[in-house]
């Protein structure tokens, strides 16, 4: 059994909750021994506190770099106290034993998430005492009790009442999260300096580690016997995303509702206009643009109403009452909303008006400013697969009409919707768009003239008069007949394929205008 806890090193960046901590500590006689600011807010508090620098009889210097370095805090924190040799080594050198140690970290992770922060800033925010402190209070976690959290003072001060003393459980749980603690703030200066200008800059380093803290554990996964997390990265800014979102109501979101609603929020936020996605299985089943949001969410509904039922929607402007009162039109059913905003008024409708009222899940994220996440990550068996987003918008002067038959004016902002959305359905990927809205998908096929064929009769009459869009060139001129049989009256492609020449020939024998982008967009 380790010794009664008489002495507490406090040495935090984190002040929140400290004073009670300290006062706890204080009324069980525990003395207490703190430096520079931690030790001024202590004692502001009227919490009685040692300075560390009398104790050592060495002050402070480098502005603060050197504090807590000093044999007299490490030999009082790493002795064994079943070890003689140890006691009686401490002993013989005037040091005093620390049963509780209280550490957290200079706020280096918040420093550089700041616009514009220098390098120089960001140095000076590189904890130094403080991880060896964590580190060797943890390493002797047999005897030390460490804390790292103001989450873990309770849980600590509530042992304390029993003896002074803390179980073997609960140091075994502060070492892990004390060592989790300086992994991460040690991961992110990493990060830092990996990702500064260098004179030969390596996009993809030798060794890459990803930063991740859990968020929530969820019911299951994609299916019932699969289990399943849900984690943060914490190297990257926090923007609009679903994990910073804020849950307006409903239920909890499953592992499927999050994937689909980042896909929901992708293509709202590529979306030119006040502009409404419908998603279901990852995949777009409708998506418009208006001149309002309520009429934009309208059109992207009735795209394809029979698989809009159950969906979820992304919005790339705040939802208004408008946008509210068309969703909860009797038949419609819909999964979970995921927005900049709600206006108080839609979040009222949305939640008293129709049957699903207390079960949709309305996920508010902030302004869409912000870029998405540049790098993306993928599993595969045994390893992963990394490479940037495709989150670059598309250069509009780049596009040529490669065929004959020239574009009309009002066709180019139908082509620059439908590209937009085509780069978010899965490879092999075809859209017809109409009056800027989606009305007929072919997404995910192993033959693009499948894709055209399942696009085309979603579309059904609809299909006449749209433009349709490819994700990657067309291999055979197969897909232009299907297309100008339909009805299709301009087409937009990346273009590259060996045989272009036969599909601008078949486009040129309908009379089709074809626009050839430079640029692929495969999504699988």
């Amino acid at each position: 059994m380790p010794p009664r806890i008489t002495r507490a090193l406090i040495s935090v960046s984190d002040k929140s909750q400290l004073a009670e901590f300290a006062a706890g500590l204080h009324a069980l006689g525990i003395e207490i021994f703190s430096t520079g600011g931690t030790a001024k807010h202590l004692a502001d508090s009227g919490i009685s506190v040692r300075d560390v620098s009398d104790y050592t009889n060495f002050p402070e210097m480098l502005d603060g770099r050197l504090k807590t370095l000093h044999p007299k805090i490490f030999g009082g924190i790493l002795c064994r106290h079943d070890r003689e040799d140890d006691m009686q080594a401490i002993a013989e050198h005037g040091i005093v034993d620390f049963g509780l140690v209280v550490v957290n970290l200079y706020p280096f992770q918040t420093t550089v998430a700041k616009p514009n922060v220098s390098r120089a800033e960001a140095i000076e925010k590189i904890d130094i005492g403080g991880p060896s402190l964590v580190r060797a209070a943890a390493k002797n976690h047999a005897f030390i009790t460490i804390a790292t959290s103001p989450l873990q003072y309770e849980s600590i001060l509530a042992e304390l009442q029993n003896g002074q003393r803390t179980t073997p459980e609960l140091r075994v749980q502060l070492a892990t999260a004390a060592f989790t603690h300086t992994a991460d703030y040690d991961q992110a200066i990493s990060t830092y300096f990996k990702k500064q200008p260098r004179d030969s800059d390596q996009t993809f380093p030798k060794r890459h580690s990803i930063p991740l803290r859990c968020r929530a554990v969820l019911r299951y996964g994609e299916n019932p016997h699969q289990a399943a997390a849900l984690y943060e990265q914490t190297d990257v800014a926090a923007g609009a995303n679903l994990i910073s979102a804020k849950q307006l109501n409903g239920k909890q979101l499953s592992y499927n509702n999050l994937l689909d609603a980042d896909a929901a929020l992708a293509i709202a936020r590529s979306l030119p206009g006040a502009g409404v996605s419908v998603i279901k299985h990852n995949n777009p089943c409708g998506a418009a643009c208006a001149s309002s949001i309520g009429e934009a969410t309208r059109k992207a509904m009735e795209g394809d109403p029979v698989s809009a039922f159950g969906s979820i929607l992304g919005f790339n402007e705040k939802v208004d009452e408008a946008a509210a009162e068309y969703l909860v039109t009797p038949g419609l059913f819909v999964e979970a909303i995921v927005a900049p905003l709600f206006s108080s008024t839609a979040v009222e409708v949305l939640t008293t008006k129709p049957k699903w009222k207390a079960s949709v899940r309305l996920l508010e994220v902030g302004s869409l400013d912000t870029a998405p996440q540049a790098t993306l990550y993928r599993c595969i068996d045994g390893g992963m697969l990394v490479q940037q987003s495709d989150i670059e918008v598309d250069k509009y002067e780049q596009w040529k009409v490669v065929t004959d038959a020239q574009l009309k004016d009002q066709q180019m902002a139908e082509l620059r919707f439908a590209w937009a959305v085509v780069r978010h359905v899965k490879s092999n990927a075809i859209v017809l768009c109409r009056d800027q809205t989606l009305v007929g998908v072919g997404a995910g096929q192993m033959s693009r003239v499948d894709s055209v064929q399942i696009s085309i009769r979603k579309a059904g009459g609809r299909a006449s008069g749209s433009v349709l869009a490819s994700d990657a060139f067309f291999p055979f001129p197969d897909s232009i007949h299907e297309a100008a049989t339909a009805g299709v009256v301009v087409i937009i492609q990346p273009g590259g394929s060996r045989r272009d020449q036969e599909v601008i020939d078949a486009c040129n024998q309908h009379g089709l205008p074809m626009v050839f982008t430079g640029r692929r967009h495969f999504k699988h």
